[in-house]
């Protein structure tokens, strides 16, 4: 997908109990208010869980990152190609999760089964999102705050979400424009933080 000038697409990921959902409220009215045109592509594993499509009714975890993966390119395709009909001088895509979180949930042989399937190559993937920001999980450095009771389809202990987390950010780490967002004393320093850094790139355009 190749990058435009006027349509810029930003990734926010991160590991289980990171504060993804709060993070991307925290940013559309930020970037609203600062006269931002904003898109949202919803997670595409919880819409899939919440229909019947989960990891526990597919024949192996691989299989639902699959569907997981063939929804997402759907989808991101989808807001792009209705950017593209938009008349906007300047929008911003902003995802919850990318392509790539698929390689932090699979067996290695499955993922390469899968680029192999679509195609794709991991560089290929990255050149469809501009910039990415990956919320650290609770489970790293904030364990009183981590907890499964405001998100049903999240099963992962605190030491099976730090795994994930470590998974997901070397998913992404060859990306050009990838940066992790710590926890802080508080959640609203970890916000300051992903605003600040999503700012820079929006406004400078510079690696985060």
């Amino acid at each position: 997908m190749a990058a435009s000038p006027r349509i810029r697409t930003i990734v926010i990921t991160g590991g289980p109990c990171s504060g993804k959902t709060t993070a991307l409220a925290w940013l559309r009215s930020d970037l609203e208010s600062r006269g931002y045109k904003l898109l949202f592509v919803p997670e595409v594993a919880t819409e899939l869980i919440s229909g019947g499509v989960a990891p526990w009714t597919c024949r192996s975890y691989d299989d639902f990152q699959r569907s997981v993966c063939e929804m997402q390119l759907t989808k991101e395709d989808a807001f792009r190609h209705a950017a593209e009909r938009m008349d906007d001088e300047e929008l911003v895509i902003i995802q919850d999760r990318g392509v790539m979180d698929n390689k932090g949930y699979m067996t290695p042989e499955g993922f390469e089964r899968l680029l192999e399937d679509l195609g794709m190559t991991e560089e290929e993937i990255y050149a469809r999102y501009d910039a990415v920001f990956h919320l650290v999980s609770t489970a790293k450095g904030a364990l009183s705050a981590y907890t499964l009771e405001n998100n049903a389809t999240r099963k992962e202990t605190p030491e099976q979400a730090a795994a994930v987390d470590d998974r997901l950010i070397a998913s992404w780490s060859g990306h050009p424009h990838f940066s992790v967002i710590y926890n802080a004393d508080e959640f609203a320093g970890k916000m300051t933080v992903l605003l600040r850094r999503v700012h820079d790139f929006l406004e400078k355009g510079t690696r985060v």
